[in-house]
């Protein structure tokens, strides 16, 4: 699953960085947050994870975070994603898979600590493109290991759109769009 943050996060950088130079401080979608907040977000969630994995923490996450400088450019900011991606990659490939570490959503492994930075750099690039006004959507192949792992009984139907209505961003035929969610983040047998 690792390989797979690292995916998410080079197609995040690819997407974004010919957007670099105009104004992230729009709304990013449907999020509350602007563009640049949102990055910064998806850094921070990326550094917690891998910081879950590395500590492994019964209770709560450790008192840190990642904080972006408000002078650093879009460029610095995508890098700072960049690295805290390649930090959970890292964290991840050395850890034993029975390592388990707290998350609200259900304790978990080094796999679903993973899966849970892709769909944050995933749905937030989401975010942050449409906030741009760029036409993108994550690539289904990259969708397909989070949803098995993080979402069970996830409903048919093509990745890409299955992820964004799993977390409320669009509606699914047959199903309306989703107010409230969750993944499930706790460990397969």
């Amino acid at each position: 699953m690792s390989g797979v943050v690292e995916q998410a996060v080079d197609e995040m950088r690819a997407v974004l960085m010919p957007a670099s130079e105009r104004s992230w401080e729009v709304r990013a979608g449907d999020v509350e947050w602007t563009c640049r907040a949102t990055a910064a977000h998806v850094a921070d969630d990326l550094f917690s994870y891998a910081s879950q994995v590395i500590s492994r923490p019964k209770r709560g996450y450790l008192p840190i975070e990642a904080m972006i400088d408000p002078a650093a450019s879009n460029v610095e900011i995508l890098t700072a994603v960049d690295m805290c991606g390649r930090l959970l990659t890292l964290a991840v490939d050395v850890a034993s898979p029975d390592v388990r570490a707290w998350h609200p959503y259900g304790t978990s492994d080094p796999d679903g600590f993973a899966a849970m930075g892709i769909v944050e750099v995933l749905v937030h690039c989401y975010d942050i493109a449409t906030g741009l006004g760029l036409d993108w959507r994550p690539p289904s192949p990259l969708c397909v290991p989070v949803l098995e792992r993080l979402f069970p009984g996830a409903p048919a139907g093509e990745p890409s759109d299955v992820l964004l209505h799993l977390t409320g961003h669009r509606a699914l035929p047959g199903f309306g769009r989703l107010t409230s969610w969750s993944w499930d983040s706790s460990v397969r047998a």
